[in-house]
């Protein structure tokens, strides 16, 4: 069975009334761990594009971008979406089921926060709603108030962004603990660190993209200091 039959399958599962604890308990471990990855990025990201009212062809088009999928899978990819999208409620059970499969390791958390961020910002608009929803997942996925704030700030793009927050560190930080922070970022998006890390193709493609913030950010903050 294909990656995406199961995922179909598995989101169908929930539709029909199946409990999250039983859908997510079979899919604990690798490779259907990167299942439970890939289902949490399409029912949350579904769900947080329908938060504002409506879901454009942008934000499914961000989906398409994040997932590879191949043409014969186009179908089960389009159920599982239009299953997950159908409308807000249930998200939360969504999040804390995810918190709990990844307790004690956030960094699989702040990936699917990208994931989700990625998809808001697709139609070129932040929407308080999305904000409202995003914030209340990072709640529930035990992320800090911090790291909110860093990951918001390097897809949220209606102001320039404050290089400062993308690379979460202090504006008044001397440049040897910005470059510190940079540097720790730069080898955490490193495509041989996701991948030892064990993480799924859709957040090595969000890894991409965040490196591409995390540097310009690092050039931002040396041409000021420079200046």
């Amino acid at each position: 069975m294909s990656l995406w039959s199961r995922i179909a399958d598995a989101v169908s599962a929930l539709s029909k009334g199946e409990s999250l604890a039983t859908v997510f308990d079979r899919l604990r471990t690798p490779p259907e761990r990167t299942v439970a990855f890939t289902i949490a990025v399409i029912a949350l990201g579904a769900k947080m594009a329908k938060a504002d009212g409506r879901v454009t062809r942008d934000e499914v088009a961000a989906f398409r971008e994040v997932f590879t999928i191949p043409p014969a899978e186009e179908a089960n990819a389009a159920r599982v979406f239009n299953l997950a999208r159908q409308d807000v409620a249930g998200f939360e059970d969504y999040a804390r089921r995810i918190a709990r499969m990844f307790r004690g390791d956030d960094a699989p958390l702040c990936d699917l926060m990208e994931g989700l961020f990625f998809i808001a910002v697709a139609d070129g608009a932040y929407h308080p709603e999305e904000d409202a929803f995003l914030s209340r997942v990072g709640e529930i996925f035990g992320l800090t108030a911090q790291q909110f704030r860093t990951l918001r700030a390097r897809f949220v793009t209606d102001a320039v962004p404050d290089p400062y927050a993308v690379l979460g560190v202090a504006p008044d930080a001397d440049l040897e603990q910005i470059r510190k922070a940079w540097r720790a970022e730069v080898r955490e998006s490193h495509p041989d660190r996701m991948a030892a890390r064990g993480v799924p193709e859709e957040a090595v493609k969000l890894a991409e993209k965040r490196l591409i913030a995390v540097n310009a950010a690092w050039e931002a903050i040396l041409s000021e200091r420079r200046a």
